[in-house]
């Protein structure tokens, strides 16, 4: 069992020993996606200024962008791979922007859901607008990315995408219901992850690569990418919910026992401390709960577990991504996993 700023330490160490140069991706991706937020207010026209303001409230332009970021080094990564092509398609760049759409729709919705009340250290929508009208703007931005999306013109990217949006309704209904078997709660927990974080991430990397080059090979690996960093992504988020502080955060910690959900760390912890299976079952709905399963967490090696866990999912996808020819992208979309591993919030 690693700790993982160690191993991260020998990752880096190995990477200078090679004349690889450090690749920032931030830095790499910002040229192709320069004004992303104002292309998809333009996406969103709409008639009532009512609905413009909610949808306009998460897309300031204060987000990291992760994912637009990873589709459009993906997309230079493959389109070097295939022919040496330095350029960003249209067609892949709107890909960028229907990803970064259909992720913000499923945030509307999911607050909802959980009648969060804080996203990105600042109210939701639901909060000031209410449940009703925050539906209606995550359903509304979902259609305006569809009619981007139709727009591509390319049955077999529409059927990639569209893929997403169902996942994460399936990924929604699975996050309400449990299991009582240990490996089945294990495995149901996984699928959830895949559909609800890493689906959009592995669906939009495959995206481009068809739209890069007609090799299934370089779709595969395109999509395992995607979807290992995804679930590593997710990983790592349910780490944070028990080791960061809400401020960090940008929203309130412990907010999945609060919400009734066993994730990653509560999983692994169960195992030293079977007293949380009950807890478990009956979704933390006790008074004290909460606390005692936040207590038992931290008692146990469960945060190191999924932490452990997130490494090997980034290992793998770093495998996949490696079999790409050489090029800067591949290796930021490399670092990139790194990056997964050590942030903080």
């Amino acid at each position: 069992r690693f700790h993982h700023t160690s191993t991260l330490r020998l990752c880096s160490c190995s990477k200078t020993a090679s004349d690889e140069k450090y690749q920032d991706p931030f830095q790499l991706g910002r040229k192709d996606l320069k004004n992303l937020y104002e292309d998809i207010k333009k996406e969103l026209l709409v008639s009532t200024a009512e609905l413009k303001e909610m949808c306009d409230y998460y897309f300031d332009g204060k987000g990291k962008a992760f994912r637009p970021m990873i589709v459009v080094l993906m997309a230079r990564a493959c389109n070097i791979h295939h022919n040496n092509s330095r350029e960003v398609q249209a067609s892949q760049r709107s890909v960028a922007i229907i990803a970064e759409m259909i992720h913000t729709a499923s945030l509307v919705h999911d607050d909802v859901i959980d009648d969060a009340n804080s996203r990105r250290g600042k109210m939701t929508v639901n909060q000031i607008w209410g449940e009703r009208k925050a539906v209606l703007a995550g359903d509304f931005i979902l259609s305006a990315a569809s009619v981007a999306l139709a727009r591509i013109g390319n049955t077999t990217i529409i059927s990639v995408l569209t893929q997403v949006i169902e996942d994460l309704v399936r990924g929604e209904f699975l996050q309400l219901g449990s299991k009582e078997n240990e490996n089945e709660r294990f495995a149901h927990y996984l699928e959830k992850t895949f559909k609800k974080t890493a689906s959009l991430i592995a669906n939009s990397c495959k995206a481009v690569s068809i739209l890069a080059c007609p090799d299934p090979k370089v779709h595969e690996i395109a999509y395992q990418y995607g979807k290992n960093v995804g679930i590593a992504f997710q990983l790592i988020d349910d780490v944070l919910d028990f080791t960061s502080c809400a401020d960090r955060l940008g929203k309130p910690t412990a907010a999945d026992l609060k919400l009734g959900l066993a994730t990653g760390p509560v999983l692994f912890a169960c195992r030293q401390f079977p007293e949380m299976n009950a807890m478990i079952m009956r979704r933390f709905s006790k008074p004290g709960d909460v606390e005692r399963a936040r207590k038992y967490v931290l008692q146990s090696d469960g945060v190191q577990q999924t932490t452990y866990l997130a490494q090997r999912y980034c290992h793998e996808a770093t495998r996949e991504i490696s079999k790409l020819r050489p090029s800067p992208e591949r290796e930021a979309l490399i670092q990139l996993t790194e990056m997964v591993l050590m942030r903080d919030k």
